[in-house]
C-alpha cells in the first residue's frame, strides 16, 4: 500500500509540464523549438511521451489558449456577485477577468502574435479549440439574455449573437496586443464601450418597439 502511494506522489503531470516547458523555451530562446526531439530532451523525457499529450506544437498553443480560459471561468467563478449580474455585467466580467490572465502571459503571446496581431479578423487558428468553449459559454449567456429580455430575439440574427461576442474578444485581444497606456487603461474603456455598443444592438431597441406595435395593429384590425 505504501509502495503505490509513493507510485503515485512521484507520478509526473506531463501534460503540465510540456505546456509549462514550452511557454518557458519561448520565453528564454524568443523562438519555438527546433524539433520536438529536442525539446522533449530539455524537458528530459522521451520523445514519445511528448506523443502520449500532443501530436505537434500547435496542440500545445492550443492547450495555453484553452488553459487561460479555463482559468478566466475559475477565477470568475470566485466573484460572489457574478451569479447576481445581469449579462451584460457578466460579459463585461469575463473580458476583464480575461485580460488579467492574458497579462500572466503577455510576454508568451508578443512572441508568438505580435506581428501578425493586427491582421487578424478573429483569434489565430492555435484558438480554435479556445472558440470552441467559449462558443458554449456565449451560447449560455445569451440563452439567459434571452430569458430576462436582455437580449432580443430576432429571425437569423438571434443564431449569430455568439459569433458575434466572439469577434469582440478578438477586437479586445487585437486591442490589448496594442495597447501601451499605463496599466492597459485604454483597454479597459475599449472593453466597456464595445460590450455596452454590443448589448445595446442586440437589446430591444426602439426599431424593435415599432416593429412590434405595427405587429398589433395589423393583427387587432
Amino acid at each position: 500500500m505504501e509502495t503505490a502511494t509513493r507510485k503515485k506522489t512521484n507520478t509526473k503531470d506531463y501534460r503540465k509540464l510540456i505546456i509549462d516547458g514550452f511557454v518557458t523555451h519561448l520565453l528564454e530562446h524568443g523562438s519555438m523549438p527546433a524539433s520536438i526531439f529536442k525539446f522533449a530532451k530539455e524537458l528530459d523525457m522521451k520523445e514519445e511521451v511528448f506523443y502520449t499529450y500532443f501530436t505537434s506544437f500547435e496542440g500545445v498553443k492550443s492547450a495555453i489558449w484553452v488553459r487561460i480560459f479555463e482559468d478566466t471561468l475559475e477565477a470568475v467563478a470566485t466573484q460572489e456577485v457574478y451569479k447576481e449580474y445581469a449579462v451584460r455585467e457578466k460579459f463585461l466580467s469575463f473580458l476583464y477577468t480575461w485580460i488579467e490572465e492574458l497579462k500572466k502571459n503577455r510576454s508568451y503571446l508578443l512572441i508568438l502574435y505580435q506581428d501578425q496581431a493586427t491582421a487578424f479578423k478573429t483569434l489565430p487558428s492555435d484558438a480554435r479549440e479556445f472558440k470552441e468553449k467559449f462558443t458554449d459559454f456565449a451560447s449560455e449567456l445569451i440563452l439567459e439574455g434571452k430569458e430576462t429580455q436582455e437580449i432580443a430575439s430576432r429571425p437569423f440574427i438571434t443564431e449569430k449573437y455568439d459569433e458575434a461576442l466572439w469577434l469582440q474578444v478578438a477586437f479586445v485581444f487585437r486591442y490589448w496586443m496594442s495597447d501601451r497606456s499605463a496599466n492597459f487603461e485604454k483597454t479597459d474603456a475599449a472593453i466597456e464601450k464595445s460590450v455596452n455598443l454590443a448589448f445595446d444592438l442586440m437589446g430591444k431597441s426602439a426599431l424593435d418597439s415599432f416593429l412590434d406595435f405595427a405587429k398589433f395593429l395589423y393583427q387587432t384590425k
